[in-house]
């Protein structure tokens, strides 16, 4: 069983940077496929990016391409997510994820953290 913690949401303005930090519970953390996803109100829950587990592979979803990065820490069990130049259209509850068996079905989650972004 694996727990995961996000933090650092909070309010800014347009433009402005947060980083999310995603904290793991268990040994198993630098095994598995992490990601980030977002949950706007009234929308789907969308995928932001993702990380293998040695950080050799990432993709990024086309709307945040180059303003946002993940990595990870494996000796700290943590995964972040710089955000920088954000938009008002980022506003959502950001949560991180893990991919057990690598095999693209999320099977861990946590709470959430929300992020908003005023104009």
């Amino acid at each position: 069983q694996v727990q995961l913690v996000e933090s650092g949401g909070g309010l800014v303005q347009a433009g402005e940077s947060l980083r999310l930090s995603c904290a793991a519970s268990g040994r198993t953390f630098n095994r598995y496929i992490m990601g980030w996803f977002r949950q706007a109100p009234g929308t789907e829950r969308e995928f932001v990016a993702r990380i293998s587990w040695s950080g050799a592979t990432i993709v990024y979803a086309d709307s945040v391409k180059g303003r946002f990065t993940i990595s990870r820490d494996n000796a700290k069990n943590t995964m972040y997510l710089q955000m920088n130049s954000l938009k008002p259209e980022d506003t959502a509850v950001y949560y991180c994820a893990a991919d057990r068996l690598s095999s693209g079905v999320y099977n861990y989650w946590g709470q959430g953290t929300q992020v908003t972004v005023s104009s």
